[in-house]
C-alpha cells in the first residue's frame, strides 16, 4: 500500500515535468516569434506601405458614405462606424498573405532545419501566430492615429485600449494561422497569391465591417455569422469607439475567435511538417 508521504515524490515530478514542457513549449514559440519580428524590425516599410489603404477607405469610402447617409449606424457617425471594420480590414490583409512568407521559408530550406529541432509543431505555428500578433498591433497603432486624425471618437481608457489590443493580437493570430493553413495545402507562390487574393474581398465584404448585418440579405447575413472577421469587427467596435454597442458581447466574440484559432494551430501543426515535401 502506497502512503501519502511515498506518493508525494512522484506528484512534485509530475508537476515539474509538466512545468518544464510548459516552459520549453513557450521558448520555442518565442524563439520563433522573435526570429519573425527581427525581419520587421529590419525592414519596417511594409507596415508603413499598408497605412496607404486605411487611409484611402476613410478619404473616400468613409467621406462618400458620410454624405449619402444610407447606411443605418445609430447614434455613430458612418466614419465611426466604420473606423472599426477599416482596422479588422487592415488585420486581415496583412495576416492573409502571412503564409506567403512560410513558402519562402521552405524554399530557403529553412522550414526543414525548423522540422528537424527539438521545437513542436505546435509551438511553430504559435510562433508564427505571436508574430502576426504583434505585427497587428503596429498596424492598429498607424490605424487608430488616422482614425484620431480624421475626427472619430475613440475610447481612451485603459480597459478599452487593453481591449482593442487583445482584439487585433488575436484576430491577427487567426488569420495569419488559417493562411499558414492554406499554405500547407498549396505548396507554391504563385497558387497561394490567386487564393489568397479570392479570399480576403469575401471575407472582408461578407461581415459587419462596412455596413450592419442587419442590412444584409437572409444568404449573406448567414455567411457573416460564420465569418470570423464579423466577430472581430464587432469586438473592435465596441471596445474602440465611444457609443458604440456589442451585437453578441465582447466577452463571445473572444471565446469564438480563441475557439477558431485554437482549431486552425491544431490543423496546421498537423499539415506543417507536409510544407516541407
Amino acid at each position: 500500500m502506497i502512503s501519502a508521504a511515498d506518493d508525494t515524490p512522484r506528484t512534485v515530478l509530475a508537476d515539474g515535468i509538466e512545468r518544464t514542457a510548459v516552459f520549453r513549449f513557450a521558448r520555442h514559440a518565442g524563439a520563433i516569434a522573435g526570429a519573425d519580428l527581427r525581419k520587421l524590425a529590419r525592414d519596417p516599410t511594409e507596415l508603413f506601405t499598408r497605412a496607404i489603404q486605411p487611409l484611402l477607405w476613410f478619404l473616400v469610402f468613409g467621406q462618400v458614405f458620410s454624405r449619402t447617409r444610407v447606411i443605418p449606424t445609430g447614434s455613430l457617425s458612418y466614419l465611426e462606424f466604420m473606423a472599426p471594420g477599416v482596422l479588422a480590414q487592415s488585420v486581415l490583409f496583412a495576416a492573409i498573405f502571412y503564409g506567403i512568407a512560410v513558402i519562402w521559408e521552405r524554399d530557403l530550406g529553412i522550414v526543414h532545419k525548423l522540422l528537424v529541432s527539438p521545437a513542436s509543431r505546435s509551438s511553430l505555428v504559435v510562433g508564427k501566430a505571436i508574430a502576426a500578433g504583434a505585427r497587428g498591433l503596429v498596424q492598429g497603432v498607424i490605424v487608430i492615429s488616422i482614425a484620431l486624425v480624421m475626427g472619430v471618437h475613440v475610447r481612451t481608457d485603459p480597459a478599452g485600449l487593453l481591449g482593442v489590443a487583445a482584439g487585433v493580437v488575436l484576430g491577427s493570430a487567426l488569420f495569419a494561422t488559417f493562411s499558414l493553413v492554406v499554405a500547407c495545402v498549396v505548396k507554391t507562390r504563385e497558387r497561394f497569391m490567386g487564393i489568397g487574393q479570392v479570399l480576403t474581398m469575401p471575407l472582408f465584404f461578407a461581415s459587419n465591417a462596412i455596413y450592419p448585418i442587419s442590412m444584409m440579405p437572409p444568404w449573406l447575413a448567414a455567411v457573416a455569422r460564420v465569418n470570423p472577421l464579423t466577430y472581430l469587427v464587432d469586438a473592435l467596435r465596441t471596445l474602440l469607439v465611444v457609443g458604440a454597442a456589442s451585437v453578441l458581447g465582447v466577452p463571445m466574440d473572444f471565446v469564438i475567435m480563441a475557439a477558431i484559432f485554437t482549431l486552425l494551430v491544431a490543423l496546421a501543426a498537423r499539415l506543417y511538417p507536409g510544407l516541407a515535401r
